[in-house]
């Protein structure tokens, strides 16, 4: 089975780019963020062409999550409990339970949105009691957190921001606590693999970049491969982050 989740920075920008990494990559389930569209505007109907279903949760701005499938699709929550921003997207894959989360940025540590951004880790975290650590199940997605500090090009370039705060990385901590595993991909030419990098100042170019994209996963979850796709961030039109994509047996 193939598993990738992908921030995608507005799947309408990013459809003619998606659609072709999927014919081409072919994942079986597929964790999309920051769709930035209704749910009346999602691209069912292409995805479906592609043998997908789809559910998402998406309110036409900034945020949005979806969780695609060539498994079937079922047991589908888009809400965490007292967090009505469609941040979060559950569903069974076939044997697979799969969350696709898009972890609040926290701005900066003194504007209300970081304590927000902790307030939903902890709901996150609560969510994730009511299921079994020991059948498959996988979180993805954009968790706004470099858990190390070589997740990030430079730390000190990051002190006294968010995204690398002892709070924030206990409570990603957390998530892995109850029962997950931080699948790491291989690095690419020697280097950590990155998995965002800013538009600006030729970041990406410069491989300046941020490891913020995560495959979370139980341990009845086998992993053969993970890497990071750079090259679908590379090029006109692409989104800011780049897939990670994992090879698994259930």
């Amino acid at each position: 089975m193939r598993l990738a989740t992908w921030n995608v920075n507005s799947i309408g920008a990013r459809l003619p780019r998606l659609l072709p990494w999927l014919e081409e990559v072919a994942p079986d389930v597929v964790a999309l963020q920051e769709t930035k569209c209704a749910d009346a505007g999602f691209p069912h109907i292409e995805l479906s062409a592609l043998g997908y279903e789809s559910a998402h949760a998406g309110d036409g701005r900034w945020n949005g999550v979806a969780v695609l499938s060539r498994l079937g699709l079922s047991e589908v929550s888009l809400v965490l409990d007292g967090h009505p921003e469609p941040r979060f997207a559950s569903a069974r894959c076939g044997p697979l339970q799969t969350l696709s989360v898009y972890v609040p940025n926290g701005r900066s540590l003194d504007d209300p949105h970081y304590a927000y951004k902790l307030a939903w880790l902890q709901s996150l975290r609560e969510r994730l009691e009511q299921a079994d650590p020991a059948v498959p199940l996988v979180v993805m997605g954009d968790m706004n957190i470099a858990l190390r500090d070589e997740d990030v090009w430079d730390i000190t370039a990051f002190r006294e921001s968010t995204h690398v705060t002892a709070a924030e990385r206990a409570a990603l901590q957390s998530l892995l606590d109850w029962g997950l595993v931080d699948v790491q991909a291989r690095p690419g030419k020697g280097e950590v693999p990155f998995t965002y990098w800013d538009y600006r100042a030729g970041m990406m170019h410069k491989n300046l970049g941020m490891r913020i994209d995560y495959v979370l996963a139980t341990r009845a979850v086998q992993v053969r491969d993970a890497w990071v796709d750079r090259e679908a961030r590379k090029g006109k039109g692409a989104s800011d982050h780049a897939p990670v994509v994992v090879d698994v047996d259930l």
